[in-house]
This record gives structure tokens, C-alpha cells and sequence, in this order.
């Protein structure tokens, strides 16, 4: 099975602006490397240099950390894929909510895996700071958060 893609075709919006319209395209390269590809070397040579702010107490700051955290995931779940359902654009702000599952037979299974809403800021170009929120959707996610949480990673807010 390939690696899903993002369709900005299928989810772009008409009201978006020429920055809004970069700023989704910039984010949507990004999780369709890291999240879908697994393409690390790829995120670390576009995206690296970006000064990444993480708000994810679980996941330490800069891409080094992102890296780490779905390098970790992607090692015990090797078909971890990230289905983009929505996107929303408002100026600087890129929020995507999507279906993620770890297994191919869990691909468009709305019983399994996790619903998940990622927001990052973009500014001059590159993603400089990220939010989310998990909600595993069934028992076994619900177990692997259990296990895997709570060790805090970095010192920033929430919000």
C-alpha cells in the first residue's frame, strides 16, 4: 500500500490568501513527509533550521524532537499513517484534523486509531511552533497513551 496523500485539491478553500494558500501547502509537504513518508532525512534537510517551538509537553522542542517522537512511533508501527480530513487556514495559523492509524487494515476505520488536530504557526516560511490534540479512539490507543504519556519533554504552555 502506498503512502496516503494530502488532496489540497479536494481541501483547499476559495477564501484562503495567497500567504494562507503558502502557508498549507508549507504544512501540508511537512506532515506528508513526516507523518505518511517517514521521509526523516527529507523534514530534517527542508525543515531543520526552523526555530520549532513544541507545545506538546511529550515531545521535546525543535524538529530533532518531532523527529525522535515519530521515529519512536514509526519503528513499533511501521504502517502509522496520518489521514487529513480537514484544513483551516487563518493567516499564520495552519490547523489540519485527521484520522491517524497504525495499521494498514485500520486505514478509514473510524473505530480504530486516533482523531487528532495539529496547529501549527508558520512565519517567514517556515513552521516555528506546533500544538495538538489526541483523542485515541479506541481501547488499544487508549492503552498506548496510558503507557507512552506523561513524561513532560519541554517547559512551554499549552496554549
Amino acid at each position: 500500500m502506498s503512502p496516503l496523500t494530502i488532496d489540497l485539491n479536494d481541501l483547499r478553500r476559495p477564501t484562503w490568501s495567497p500567504e494562507e494558500e503558502a502557508n498549507v501547502e508549507l504544512v501540508a509537504d511537512f506532515v506528508r513527509l513526516l507523518m505518511n513518508e517517514h521521509d526523516f532525512e527529507a523534514v530534517r534537510a527542508r525543515y531543520g533550521s526552523s526555530n520549532y517551538v513544541q507545545h506538546n509537553h511529550g515531545i521535546p522542542d525543535g524538529i530533532e524532537g518531532v523527529l525522535e517522537t515519530v521515529g519512536t512511533l514509526v519503528k513499533r508501527f511501521p504502517d502509522y499513517t496520518y489521514d487529513v480530513k480537514h484544513i483551516l487556514a487563518d493567516g499564520d495559523i495552519v490547523t489540519l484534523h485527521s484520522h491517524a492509524t497504525l495499521r494498514k487494515a485500520h486505514r478509514g476505520n473510524q473505530r480504530k486509531g486516533f482523531n487528532i488536530t495539529d496547529r501549527w504557526r508558520v512565519a517567514d516560511g517556515k513552521i516555528v511552533e506546533h500544538w495538538d490534540s489526541v483523542q485515541p479512539i479506541d481501547l488499544f490507543g487508549r492503552i498506548y497513551v496510558l503507557i507512552t504519556g506523561g513524561r513532560v519533554r519541554n517547559t512551554n504552555g499549552s496554549y
